[in-house]
């Protein structure tokens, strides 16, 4: 889905902002969502359509949404998950059961913390022993949460509760028994998910340093998940910021046929100030190059977002 002017932005925001709110109130009010399991289906089809339009405008936005406020994080988080574990499961062509079972095990996995998790996001200081306490129990407590609310996928409540099992991360993936191998990759979106968000008591991490930190080097184990992950989004994927080697600023807006090499949006200039319009660079052409991811904290300026967009969809039309 193209967007050509400020109201399509708007609209196409919306949706997404509608999505996140309604993953928001299941996960925040569960026992009071009459046909739970059958609600997650539907968020879970409402993220493939909007994913179907266009999926570097929605990583785009979901992006610029989980690295820009704490806000909501719980809600933000989930989402986040579940589009990357739909992409990383396509990627991996997962049968079409275990994707669903990813899907929506990542939309729900800390449904035994909602609260706990946005409070979390919005403290200075370390969790206290009672929250602790909490953050362990919370995958086990909310596989029998969503049992006990009619859900009957047994992958999806046992994906839950061994997401934070370390002892999925051994063995080659394909070898592993369906639930290991949904844990394992849920683990890891959850992890760097988490990376790039922002805490009250932290700024969050750039994309890249964010997945270079999952991605295993030893010799005995090569981190599928991690690299299906760089396959499926890139290094920098759509919505994050990069600096060139010529010292502009730009956001990513769209991966194009060669991995690694996005199409961007220069936003600052070398004398830092805010280019208005953006404008359009195919990183995979010519120079500059991009030397480094950055965090969003280190772009202060306001981004004019549908133009970003506009050109993002120039970009897709004329290769």
């Amino acid at each position: 889905m193209s967007v050509q002017s400020e109201n399509e932005y708007e609209d196409l925001l919306g949706l997404w902002s509608d999505l996140e709110s309604g993953v928001g109130i299941i996960l925040g009010s569960p026992a009071s969502i009459q046909e739970f399991e059958q609600r997650v289906w539907q968020y879970d089809r409402w993220m493939q359509a909007l994913l179907k339009r266009d999926t570097d405008v929605g990583l785009y936005l979901l992006f610029q949404l989980a690295t820009n406020s704490p806000v909501g994080y719980s809600a933000s988080h989930a989402l986040v998950c579940a589009v990357l574990c739909h992409l990383i499961g396509v990627e991996l062509k997962l049968p079409v059961n275990e994707r669903d079972s990813l899907v929506h095990a990542a939309l729900t996995m800390n449904i035994a913390m909602t609260a706990l998790q946005d409070q979390l996001a919005g403290q200075v200081e370390k969790p206290s022993a009672e929250q602790q306490s909490a953050i362990r129990a919370h995958a086990v407590k909310g596989g029998l949460m969503l049992a006990n609310m009619g859900v009957t996928d047994e992958l999806w409540l046992d994906t839950i509760s061994l997401h934070h099992d370390e002892s999925t991360d051994r063995g080659e993936l394909r070898e592993l028994p369906a639930v290991k191998r949904l844990a394992r990759i849920l683990r890891i979106v959850d992890r760097y998910a988490a990376m790039i968000s922002p805490r009250k008591s932290r700024e969050g991490r750039s994309a890249t340093d964010s997945v270079r930190s999952i991605i295993t080097n030893s010799a005995e184990q090569r981190d599928e998940v991690g690299h299906a992950l760089v396959r499926a989004v890139g290094l920098c994927p759509p919505g994050t910021y990069v600096r060139l080697d010529n010292k502009e600023l730009a956001v990513v807006m769209r991966r194009s046929s060669k991995p690694n090499h996005p199409h961007v949006a220069i936003v600052v200039d070398q004398a830092g100030a805010l280019l208005n319009p953006p404008r359009l660079h195919r990183t995979a052409n010519a120079s500059p190059r991009i030397q480094a991811a950055l965090a969003a904290s280190a772009v202060r300026v306001r981004l004019n977002h549908h133009l970003i967009l506009q050109l993002g969809a120039y970009a897709a039309l004329h290769p």
